[in-house]
């Protein structure tokens, strides 16, 4: 414990209030967003709650505490917490979401996780004084600030990545370059992964690309594997070499469906059943970035299908149009592309360095 700091439980240094019941609808307003639980859902034409912390009280996820800026509407799967006198909001969030793991694990059930709110009440919290509550956030400000500055270079850089694209081959929707026009099945091959399951993986055996993947974690193109597979879970496997394109056939939405990302390590990867693998004769890079066009939304859309999940099979990928400049000129896009990557990944790197710095003096202050 440190000399001068008090200690107390959370109900006694904040004010804790439940959000609001409300029919949920899509599209219900215009305004305000819905915030929760679940995280924000759709739209209100009122707000409740302005510039606080909310925990998620139902249906908890990893992420169940975050501030939330400006002015929303909390329904009744959340809760607020704002600070009392003796305490700074800013040090409040900060002290909170260092605790987001402890908050997790206060949530009970088994089908859905959902939050002991007296034990979340009686969790303690460390108060400095306020001159050091406020030097406190200014030092995780300013590393914050860091890092959002470090993110925004790299939207910056995919900013120029899609420039690039439009300057060399034009707007795919109008085809203003005239280019030749394809189907995918015209310059290569689908087909389907094979089965594999989060709970397959292990630390050594076949390297291999879980459709999850491609939503969350790679690029454009990627050159490693992440995870890998025991050399006997199937009699056969689906592969993808050197060059390959692979894309996600199930995803929430058509925005996601056909995620892709080209495959250029010098060795096979296995690829999961809810991924295609396109086998073909272009430049994997032109290829995924096509992927990213409005044309290819447009065609893809005519056929992605499903409510909560969308999907699309590897026959109407086939279908899909695309533009096939000459080889030597997608090769010459995917140059530019991989000098961008390469100031993407020190850029990364950065941002890695700062988040672990932050992580190290939250965990200096609160724990």
């Amino acid at each position: 414990m440190r000399e001068g700091w008090e200690y107390k439980t959370i109900e006694n240094c904040t004010s804790i209030e439940y959000g609001t019941r409300v029919v949920q609808k899509r599209d219900g307003g215009t305004i305000y967003p819905v915030y929760g639980g679940g995280g924000k859902t759709f739209r209100m034409d009122r707000y409740n709650r302005e510039d606080c912390l909310i925990i998620a009280r139902f249906a908890m996820s990893p992420r169940c505490v975050r501030y939330v800026a400006g002015k929303f509407f909390l329904n009744d799967s959340g809760l607020s917490v704002k600070s009392k006198e003796e305490l700074e909001q800013a040090y409040l969030n900060y002290h909170l979401l260092f605790f987001n793991d402890v908050i997790y694990h206060l949530g009970k059930g088994a089908a859905q996780r959902n939050l002991d709110v007296k034990a979340f009440r009686q969790l303690v919290i460390a108060i400095p004084p306020k001159p050091t509550q406020l030097s406190i956030v200014s030092e995780l400000d300013k590393l914050n600030e860091l890092i959002q500055i470090k993110k925004e270079e790299l939207k910056d850089y995919d900013a120029l990545a899609q420039s690039i694209f439009y300057e060399m081959f034009g707007d795919p929707v109008v085809n203003e370059k005239g280019w030749k026009v394809k189907t995918f099945g015209d310059i290569g091959t689908l087909e389907r992964g094979a089965g594999i399951s989060k709970k397959d993986f292990v630390e050594d055996g076949l390297p291999c690309v879980h459709y999850g993947q491609l939503h969350t974690t790679f690029g454009a193109y990627t050159r490693k594997n992440i995870t890998f597979i025991p050399k006997d879970l199937f009699p056969k496997y689906k592969i993808a070499h050197p060059g390959d394109l692979i894309l996600a056939i199930t995803s929430e939405d058509v925005e996601g469906s056909c995620k892709s990302t080209a495959w250029l390590g010098d060795y096979d990867v296995v690829v999961g059943s809810d991924a295609a693998i396109f086998h073909h004769n272009q430049d994997g890079i032109y290829l995924s970035y096509y992927t990213r066009t409005k044309a290819f939304y447009n065609e893809k859309a005519k056929y992605a299908k499903g409510f909560k999940v969308t999907h699309i099979s590897t026959k109407e990928i086939a279908s899909i149009s695309i533009c096939v400049p000459p080889l030597s000129i997608q090769n010459t896009f995917a140059n530019k592309i991989e000098q961008i990557e390469r100031q993407k990944t020190i850029i990364q790197e950065s941002i890695a360095d700062l988040e672990t710095l932050l992580a190290s003096r939250m965990q200096y202050w609160f724990d």
